[in-house]
């Protein structure tokens, strides 16, 4: 008798897993800058906003952003992703590289910004600022994951810096 906990390998399971294995090939390939589309953006952000999930069931919210953002970056590497945390990025004004940078608290794949909060509420300006740093730094999609919401799905917001396909 098998219980409702047990894993159970179906046909979409085992789509998604290939359709993961061959992403995560094709962007580590050679440690080069290689173009994704609009599916294998969905397929990543899927992945992560999946792994938030599983983090914050399992620690619930409440805590502070830096243990949500160590345990965050655990579960994604265990998925095979690539990872960085606390990524700074150079602002260039006017042509001038200042001696000022901005932090991303995650990148994920060299291409996803995940700003990570741990707040009561988003607030307009959480959504702005993610939004500045997806210009600044050239991404294309970020995520804002607020892991003190009761429900992660609604403590989530996706933002895409224009055409995904380019």
């Amino acid at each position: 008798m098998s219980s409702r906990n047990e894993h159970r390998d179906t046909g979409a399971q085992r789509f998604f897993y290939r359709e993961y294995k061959k992403i995560t090939e094709m962007l580590t390939e050679n440690h080069k800058e290689i173009s994704i589309n609009e599916k294998e953006y969905n397929f990543i952000s899927h992945l992560i906003i999946e792994s938030a999930i599983e983090v914050h069931k399992e620690l619930g919210p409440g805590l502070i952003e830096s243990v949500y953002e160590y345990c965050l970056i655990k579960v994604l590497k265990e998925k095979g992703l690539e990872v960085k945390s606390q990524v700074k990025i150079p602002i260039v004004f006017r042509g001038e590289k200042l001696d000022k940078e901005f932090i991303i608290d995650v990148l994920v794949s060299n291409r996803i910004i995940l700003e990570l909060k741990s707040i009561e509420i988003i607030l307009p300006v959480h959504e702005s600022q993610l939004m500045t740093y997806l210009k600044l730094s050239g991404k294309k999609l970020g995520l804002l994951i607020n892991f003190n919401s009761p429900l992660l799905k609604d403590g989530v917001r996706r933002r895409v810096n224009g055409d995904l396909e380019k």
